[in-house]
């Protein structure tokens, strides 16, 4: 007995084979290709860190709010919220506090760069929120940030 496997799967290949992506698209009528411009993402604000029961800016959170207000004033239509975050040390309370003062450090260190006050808002989700949910001083780390939000 002959099996049809065989010439199912070279026919799959041969239809798939006629699907393949080029880089130009072809029009019908004239034989003109027109290049596949590929989409750019739009930039991500990039978040800082704190150090333990602090909101002080450090000389690397500066320069990524140094670029993060560059980019919101070449983007005018561009706001942001700043989530101040925590790690799991403390009490709710503190944490939420804590929380404010850093995404209000952030805001501040903006504004005092040339971003509009009306252009960022801020929440503090303190503990709530855990970017890394271990119990460590690494996962700590990674918690005690502040988080941008294009809107």
């Amino acid at each position: 007995m002959k099996h049809p496997f065989p010439s199912i799967i070279t026919a799959a290949m041969i239809v798939l084979a006629g699907c393949s992506s080029k880089s130009a698209v072809s029009t019908a009528d004239s034989g003109a290709t027109t290049p596949v411009v590929p989409v750019v993402a739009a930039p991500v604000l990039g978040d800082i860190n704190f150090e333990f029961d602090s909101s002080a800016l450090s000389a690397t959170a500066q320069e990524q709010l140094k670029q993060n207000a560059a980019w919101m004033q070449a983007s005018t239509s561009q706001s942001v919220t700043i989530e101040g975050h925590c790690d799991e040390r403390g009490t709710a309370e503190y944490n939420i506090a804590l929380g404010e003062h850093r995404a209000n450090s952030a805001k501040q260190f903006m504004i005092s760069l040339g971003v509009s006050d009306a252009k960022i808002s801020t929440i503090s989700f303190g503990e709530e929120r855990p970017l890394d949910p271990g119990h460590n001083e690494d996962a700590w780390a990674k918690n005690r940030r502040g988080h941008f939000v294009a809107k």
